[in-house]
């Protein structure tokens, strides 16, 4: 197998570590001969059809490496991928690109397999999620996401083999941002709302401007996602958004939202109050239900199972029509640079038929 990485950001250079780390396993065990061969992103291209040396491997001298290579574009970018003559090529995509994403369909098209932490063609044009799909088919090769809904959980793959089974996803609930549920386990008395979304982007769950995750985006692409994978045609616009931080707080810079972000201090602090008092917890919840698509910051109390959600995890709740009533329950981390790559990971041991 043949792998082009598009971004050795944080979740792609974790997964450059753990596919170095287990190439020579993969050889000895299972008769995989996993070679990358290309590192590409906006910046810079580096490639090599016989596969890069990754015996020895340390990110960072990597990264150096990386930044003195050829310098890229997103035309060369697509134009090299194509030119490879590789059999069995993967294009991995780690990173958030919306002109990344619009490369899949060409390497589809040619019969490159697609995976990718990458939520924007999957979330995006639903005409485009169609043919993506249908072109992933009619060529015969993979086009996986996985981990762009709960890192490295396997929702995505439980929803179609529930499909493909004759199963009918039948209500849907989950909480499915690990930043926005780090949030709010982690305010309290003494750590307020501003000081918890600081916390998050410094521990590295929060996107890199963190009011993707505040204003529910992040959470209404993973929905949609979802709903999609369900056989529902809906798009983003189709999601009732029930928001928790007032509008004016995503105008202007990042930094004006620091700035501003303080001013939320008290009004969390009395509902935390209030939520506390009744012995419940809050969570930011995503619903799927009669066709019908929500997010919204709920109480929850002790009975629901989204109660003990700890840290950055995630959680979903599938009712369908044979796990009823008792709905099937995925839970585990849902962030973290470390899962999100062995998710990946996992997408592309699927096109090599090993899992």
């Amino acid at each position: 197998m043949n792998i082009v990485l598009c971004g050795i950001g944080t979740v792609g250079g974790t997964l450059l570590e753990q596919l170095a780390s287990q190439q020579q396993m993969l050889l000895s065990e299972r008769k995989l001969n996993m070679q990358v061969v290309g590192v590409v992103d906006i910046f810079n291209i580096l490639m090599d059809k016989n596969g890069l040396d990754l015996s020895d491997f340390d990110i960072n001298k990597f990264r150096t490496q990386f930044s003195q290579a050829e310098k890229s574009s997103l035309q060369l970018i697509h134009d090299e991928v194509l030119a490879l003559d590789v059999k069995d090529l993967v294009f991995v995509d780690c990173t958030a690109s919306y002109d990344v994403a619009g490369l899949y369909l060409d390497f589809l098209k040619a019969g490159i397999s697609v995976v990718c932490a990458n939520k924007v063609a999957a979330s995006g044009d639903l005409a485009n999620y169609k043919l993506l799909k249908q072109t992933a088919r009619e060529m015969d090769v993979k086009y996986n996401f996985e981990t762009n809904v709960g890192a490295g959980l396997p929702i995505i793959h439980t929803i179609d083999a529930l499909r493909c089974s004759g199963d009918k996803i039948v209500k849907l609930e989950a909480v499915l941002s690990g930043t926005l549920n780090y949030i709010f386990n982690t305010i309290s008395k003494d750590i307020p709302f501003s000081k918890a979304v600081l916390m998050a982007k410094e521990a590295r769950f929060a996107e890199p401007d963190p009011r993707i995750d505040l204003s529910g985006i992040d959470v209404i692409r993973k929905l949609v996602i979802l709903a999609r994978e369900s056989g529902l045609d809906i798009s983003q616009d189709d999601v009732e958004k029930n928001l928790f931080v007032p509008a004016e707080y995503f105008e202007g810079s990042v930094e004006d939202f620091w700035q501003k972000l303080p001013q939320l201090d008290e009004h969390f602090e009395k509902l935390r109050q209030e939520v506390e008092a009744a012995n419940e917890h809050l969570r930011f919840v995503a619903k799927l239900e009669n066709g019908k698509a929500s997010v919204s910051l709920q109480r929850i109390n002790q009975s629901h199972p989204f109660y003990n959600l700890e840290g950055s995890n995630n959680i979903i709740q599938l009712l369908t029509e044979r796990y009823n009533p008792h709905p099937m329950l995925i839970q585990g981390y849902g962030a973290g640079a470390g899962v999100t790559a062995a998710g990946v990971f996992a997408d592309i041991m699927n096109i090599a038929g090993i899992n």
